[in-house]
């Protein structure tokens, strides 16, 4: 038989002490709800990564539309922002549990609050740790073209026969590569980020730019492109995938406080106009979503 050791002695105390520290230091900082946020006067919000025009870093300093508006509603809880710049990972219900409810190995303070989150019902439902709060954007599948080479483009079919730029595995993609069969596919030039498309479609190596509304309007606003020169322009496509959706925020399902303070504050920064004139400064039109 093996002894039991004596929880006494000194080396047990000790490792069983070094222990007790470890999981102290592993527990991340929680997400708090509103009275802890006031108290404490910030706000912790997580936002993307190369996500422009939302959020994305330039030259080590974030700058987008979710950036600004993140200092918008810090602004109208009356606390400071405390912003962390995140990477994306393979879906949104993981960002929730690494940034919002569990938080890294390393035990890094998790986030109060998450932007440029999907509203989708499904993904609040099966997220049971997290509260989404109301929404801010209006998101929509769109098309920019090139007057001088096109006519206008009104169908799908206006696609047939045309290079079209876009960001592969991106909604746009899965989008035309299923619609009508496949009919659209050999006409797309696939690149590894939405820019990168851009800049092809700006280079004049294909005469259409599929993307999000608000990315492609950030896209020719950047590069000065001629509005209209470069028409954007949306097409109803029956399929499963949506061309239209809503984003917000999310907080821990024990804040939902805070996500009613977060979207009194949305509310009133789209009375005041703040939020369309942050998307315009961006080159991005602002169309509020449904309940504004």
């Amino acid at each position: 038989m093996h002894a039991k050791p004596h929880i006494g002695a000194p080396g047990a105390l000790r490792r069983l002490a070094l222990a007790a520290c470890g999981l102290l230091l592993a527990a991340p900082a929680l997400a708090r709800p509103l009275d802890a946020v006031v108290a404490s006067g910030s706000v912790r919000v997580a936002l993307y990564g190369d996500n422009a025009p939302f959020s994305s870093e330039e030259a080590g300093r974030p700058r987008g539309i979710d950036v600004d508006l993140a200092k918008a509603i810090a602004e109208k809880l009356g606390v400071s922002l405390d912003l962390r710049i995140v990477d994306a990972g393979e879906n949104v219900d993981g960002d929730f549990r690494l940034n919002l409810w569990k938080g890294d190995l390393a035990g890094s303070s998790l986030a109060d609050l998450m932007l440029n989150v999907p509203h989708d019902r499904d993904l609040a439902l099966r997220n049971e740790q997290i509260f989404l709060t109301n929404p801010y954007f209006d998101q929509h599948l769109a098309f920019a073209y090139r007057k001088g080479k096109l006519e206008g483009v009104d169908t799908l079919a206006d696609l047939e026969g045309q290079p079209v730029a876009l960001e592969g595995a991106s909604a746009s993609d899965l989008m035309l590569l299923t619609a009508e069969g496949g009919r659209y596919r050999q006409g797309l030039r696939h690149f590894r980020a939405f820019d990168e498309a851009a800049k092809a479609y700006l280079a004049g190596e294909a005469t259409i730019l599929a993307g999000t509304r608000a990315h492609i309007e950030a896209a020719l606003k950047a590069a000065g492109a001629s509005p209209e020169e470069n028409p954007v322009v949306e097409i109803a496509v029956p399929g499963l995938v949506k061309t239209r959706w809503e984003i917000g925020g999310a907080v821990r399902t024990d804040s939902r406080d805070l996500a009613y303070a977060v979207g009194d504050a949305i509310a009133a920064l789209i009375a005041e106009g703040r939020l369309a004139a942050i998307c315009a400064a961006y080159g991005v039109g602002f169309t509020p979503p449904k309940g504004y």
